[in-house]
Formats: C-alpha cells, sequence, structure tokens
C-alpha cells in the first residue's frame, strides 16, 4: 500500500471505523458489513508498482480499465485540433490511480465544473466535471483528460504546471467509477481495441512516428 493514495481516503477509514464499532454493539451481522466495506475500501485505494516500458516512443496507458472507445475528434480545450482519443472506463474494481502516458513537462492543469453522468456514456466526455493536463516534451504534446462518473465526484491532482514527470510516474487519482482520455496525434499507431483491459504505466496503448 502507498501512503499518499490511502491518505485520500482518511475520512472514509474513520468513519467506517467508527460506525463498525458502534454496529458491533448493535449487531453482530452489521458489524461484519462495515468490516466488509473497510476491506473494500483498502482494495480500492490500492497502488501497485508498476514496470514501465523503456521504448522512448511508446505511450502508456493513464489508467487502468477497459478501453471504451478509440475515435478522432477535435480537442479544442488545448490542442486547438483533431486528435486520437483513447477512452478508458474506470470500474469500482480498478486500481485509480493516473500515470503520465509519455515523458513530459506539464504545461496545463485545468478544473472544468460539470455533471455526474455515468462515465460510461459517451457525452459524459463533454458534460461531466473533468481535469485537463497538458504534458509536453521535445517531439509531442499529449492532453490527458480526467472525468469524473455517477459514482466517482471527486478528482484528486497530485502534480502541478511546471512538474516534470517520467513516463508512468503518478500526478492523480479519481476516487470510485470513472473514465480517463488519452489525445494523441493522428499520426500515432494506437495498438490497442476497443474491450481490451489495460494497466496503467505499464500498457502500450500506441506508439509515436
Amino acid at each position: 500500500m502507498r501512503l499518499q493514495t490511502l491518505l485520500e481516503a482518511r475520512w472514509i477509514f474513520a468513519i467506517l471505523a467508527a460506525l463498525a464499532l458502534i454496529s458491533c454493539l448493535l449487531s453482530g451481522w452489521l458489524f461484519l458489513l462495515f468490516l466488509v466495506l473497510i476491506f473494500y475500501t483498502l482494495f480500492f485505494f490500492r497502488d501497485p508498482e508498476r514496470v514501465v516500458p523503456a521504448d522512448p516512443k511508446a505511450v502508456v496507458a493513464a489508467a487502468d480499465g477497459t478501453v471504451a472507445d478509440i475515435s478522432e475528434i477535435e480537442e479544442g480545450e488545448l490542442l486547438k485540433t483533431k486528435a486520437r482519443r483513447i477512452g478508458i472506463f474506470l470500474s469500482i474494481f480498478d486500481v485509480h490511480t493516473n500515470r503520465a502516458p509519455v515523458d513530459g513537462k506539464i504545461i496545463y492543469r485545468a478544473r472544468r465544473k460539470g455533471v455526474f453522468f455515468d462515465a460510461r456514456r459517451t457525452e459524459c466526455s463533454e458534460k461531466n466535471e473533468a481535469l485537463t493536463w497538458g504534458l509536453e516534451n521535445p517531439g509531442v504534446l499529449i492532453v490527458v483528460r480526467q472525468l469524473t462518473g455517477a459514482i466517482a465526484r471527486r478528482i484528486v491532482a497530485w502534480a502541478d504546471v511546471g512538474d516534470e514527470l517520467h513516463k508512468g510516474d503518478r500526478f492523480g487519482m479519481i476516487r470510485f467509477g470513472s473514465r480517463t482520455e488519452v489525445y494523441l496525434p493522428l499520426n500515432a499507431d494506437v495498438l490497442v481495441k476497443v474491450g481490451d483491459h489495460v494497466a496503467g504505466g505499464s500498457t502500450i496503448i500506441a506508439r509515436l512516428p
């Protein structure tokens, strides 16, 4: 377990522990329920180390989850041009730490207020609350967008503009089910398909020209 990630759940653990203590005086079954919830919270906030590919042209997944869509779309917030978007849906059973898909410097970070549609719905990309990142190196500018979902209501940032990240470095997380998108140049060679399950910081999702 990684302390920084577990600290994001400190109030959840405190509340569940208090309820478990109260429930043990009332009902064994109720105590067992809160015990299960405590163990699930530990499971959810796990943050394993990953083996990061050394290939400098490889783009790794920014999150664990299932590839929900791959599309050519206008990215109007930072790139101001068409890009290849790879959307990854994170279920409540996936690791929710987000990782840098390439080496680079954070040149942009902006939060957008919005609604909390189910992260599997296509319109969530434009309407849900989001945090957009711009990661730049001498070869490419890549956008990563963290999106909330119906259950996930909090996006956590661990990095800021000006920080230099190595591929696979953690830069934040989304609490509970959600979606993470990576916007790549149109000439990037996408190596995954819809339905594939990927591991953040480890699975190569594309290769830059």
